[in-house]
């Protein structure tokens, strides 16, 4: 059973690591993450700023979204959080920030191609974008469908093999194993996101990357006779 003391630690230095990848501003931004056994999450509280806050503000709720623990209100992105934990169980930690380069290709209402071996390595081809929301979606529990519209768009596929999405005109969620992982794919995510647009800047009709070149390389990382990194020795 993970504890819970322990948890608010990792979700708190893993909000502290969107500031120091300059992916927020201000108090822009979140992360959560959930302890399955317990089925509690724990999140980011509501505009803090970065500077003041502490492990202790770290608000603990039910996967239904019923306060636990914590003074201060839950981030507002909170129930964008709880429906993605709920469609896909293999989830450890969920990042949302609105980072420049990831954002503007969700105002765009464009997936990011996958143009390279360093989209590659974490992606099987496009980063994808969500469909824009309905004005009903939007006017009625408007973050809880956000997450239903990520959920929808993952439909039929393993959302973990995947960093993250980005939400129609709103910007990147991002997940991992655990909170510092969501924010390392929220990182990758901004990192690719300015490489693609800079690529298609530089040549015009731009074509993703071959198949074989992008199966090469995601399946080296991911696949069943992965070889990349190192192997534990007996």
């Amino acid at each position: 059973m993970t504890n819970l003391r322990a948890l608010k630690e990792e979700v708190f230095e893993a909000n502290l690591e969107l500031v120091r990848q300059n992916l927020v501003i201000y108090t822009f931004g979140n992360v959560s993450g959930i302890d399955w056994e317990q089925g509690l999450v724990v999140i980011k509280p509501s505009g803090v700023d970065y500077d003041t806050m502490r492990p202790e503000d770290m608000v603990v709720v039910s996967l239904e979204g019923e306060r636990v623990e914590g003074e201060l209100n839950p981030s507002s992105d909170l129930e964008t959080h709880l429906a993605l934990y709920r469609a896909f169980p293999t989830l450890g930690g969920v990042a949302h920030t609105h980072s420049r380069m990831a954002t503007a290709w969700a105002q765009a209402g464009r997936g990011i191609p996958c143009y390279g071996t360093t989209q590659a390595d974490y992606c099987h081809g496009e980063i994808p974008c969500t469909r824009p929301m309905t004005g009903t979606e939007i006017a009625s529990d408007y973050e809880a469908n956000t997450g239903l519209v990520i959920v929808e768009r993952f439909k039929g596929e393993d959302a973990s093999q995947y960093p993250g999405v980005l939400v129609f005109s709103h910007g990147p969620f991002s997940w991992g194993k655990d909170p510092a992982e969501a924010v390392y794919h929220a990182t990758v995510m901004e990192y690719v996101a300015d490489m693609a647009r800079v690529s298609e800047q530089l040549t015009g009709g731009l074509q993703p990357m071959s198949q074989a070149l992008l199966d090469k390389h995601y399946y080296r990382k991911h696949g069943a006779n992965a070889y990349y990194g190192q192997v534990k020795r007996k």
